[in-house]
């Protein structure tokens, strides 16, 4: 059941790999945060009010969340925001965002500082974990290893040699990876650091199957009750 189990059991350091993290791209689609803010907060209550924050419930591990406000990325790129009006950012990173945004906003305000979020940065985790959810989380720079732990970490059933990774990318080539959590090149996989909209699935176990297989156990009692009549009628011949 460990995870990385060709790492030597040692209480000192060892030097591993880490797969180099990448910032996510703005997708159509995507809902965004966008904050301008300056000397007079309400010269942009106008953009500042349509934010909120989807956050998972405290009080349920089933990924619950308060409702989503926030800027839609529509199909064409874009998002509308008021006083700015309508700016691309499809293929940006949340930093380049910000800067094009600013570059908008000192047409209309003072020294206005500009802050971008995902508020849709949504994973899920499926299969053989305790609490299978979609999670939307606040921060973009978010592992295989920290999705499997806001789902509770897998079962005893989990096949950590199989943990299934699907990808949905903006050019519509989508994919799916499958990473071996016992091994610690994982941890260098360039898939390691996961994306919005990813889904993570953990098949179970042969033995979970078989467990779950009402058909296998019934079968397995009838050839049982067979053999059984079959040695007990040899010995009374």
């Amino acid at each position: 059941m460990r995870y990385f189990q060709d790492l030597p059991e040692t209480n000192r350091a060892v030097p591993v790999s880490i797969a180099a993290y990448a910032d996510p791209i703005i997708q159509p689609d995507d809902i965004l945060s966008i904050n301008v803010n300056t000397t007079d907060p309400t010269a942009t209550l106008s953009i500042n009010s349509r934010n909120g924050i989807y956050v998972n419930s405290s009080s349920s591990q089933s990924g619950s969340a308060n409702p989503l406000t926030g800027y839609l990325v529509n199909k064409d790129g874009d998002v509308e925001v008021p006083v700015l009006g309508k700016i691309h950012l499809a293929g940006l990173t949340t930093v380049d965002a910000r800067d094009v945004i600013r570059k908008q906003a000192v047409n209309y305000f003072n020294n206005p500082v500009v802050d971008v979020r995902f508020s849709n940065f949504k994973v899920t985790v499926i299969g053989e974990v305790n609490h299978p959810a979609s999670y939307v989380l606040p921060n973009e720079q978010v592992s295989v290893l920290d999705a499997i732990g806001y789902a509770g970490d897998l079962t005893i059933y989990g096949r950590r040699t199989n943990v299934l990774l699907i990808r949905k990318t903006p050019d519509h080539k989508d994919f799916t990876v499958k990473l071996d959590l016992t091994k610690k090149d994982a941890l260098n996989s360039p898939y390691f650091y996961l994306r919005q909209n990813d889904v993570i699935y953990v098949e179970p176990m042969p033995t979970k199957v078989l467990n779950n297989d009402n058909n296998f156990i019934k079968y397995l009692s009838l050839v049982a009750t067979l053999f059984t009549a079959v040695v007990l009628g040899k010995r009374y011949l």
